[in-house]
């Protein structure tokens, strides 16, 4: 295991999206809807772990088999849900830039938790501070404990999703998700 690493902004994080995106989308243009630059590396300012973190969406369930073939066909390795519904992972060819991979479906409750709480923090950046100061904070305290890391995370985050319009029972399934209790 890797030891928790959370670093600066960095504004590079925005093209290494950018250099990935233009790889994926042609080979995903034909199921996907869009592909969005989602988790701390995309909000401006945010100290993050330094691993870009990619969803590509498409319309509907149907429609993933499809995707899984065109990203396996880019050397993608589907690795199943990890645990999450509605949220495909995938493990990445290349090193460089690091990266994570997903696949969701639009109106999936993964989908929505990521870009609401991206777009949260992109328009309250004082919030965005708080959240990199506990970020930085939580990777000295656990610095190989990736469990206790996003467990500790997981109060911010709902409380964005509250705030949002989450109903409960969707941020009691987040919870145990970021938590890594079974059921989830």
């Amino acid at each position: 295991m890797n030891p928790i690493v959370v670093v600066p902004y960095d504004p590079a994080w925005p093209s290494a999206f950018e250099q990935l995106r233009r790889v994926i989308w042609p080979a995903v243009a034909d199921v996907a809807t869009s592909i969005e630059h989602v988790g701390s590396t995309s909000v401006p300012g945010l100290a993050a772990k330094p691993v870009i973190d990619i969803t590509v969406v498409v319309p509907a369930v149907d429609d993933v088999a499809g995707a899984i073939e065109r990203l396996a066909g880019l050397g993608y390795v589907h690795s199943g849900d990890l645990g999450v519904k509605g949220r495909e992972a995938f493990q990445s060819p290349h090193q460089a830039p690091r990266h994570h991979v997903y696949l969701c479906p639009r109106g999936s409750l993964a989908l929505r938790n990521h870009l609401v709480v991206r777009d949260h923090l992109r328009t309250h950046p004082d919030d965005a501070a708080r959240y990199g100061a506990l970020k930085l904070q939580l990777a000295g305290q656990y610095r190989d404990d990736i469990a206790a890391y996003t467990a500790g995370k997981t109060e911010t985050i709902l409380r964005i999703l509250a705030s949002a319009g989450f109903r409960p029972d969707e941020l009691e399934t987040i919870e145990r998700i970021n938590r890594g209790e079974p059921g989830a």
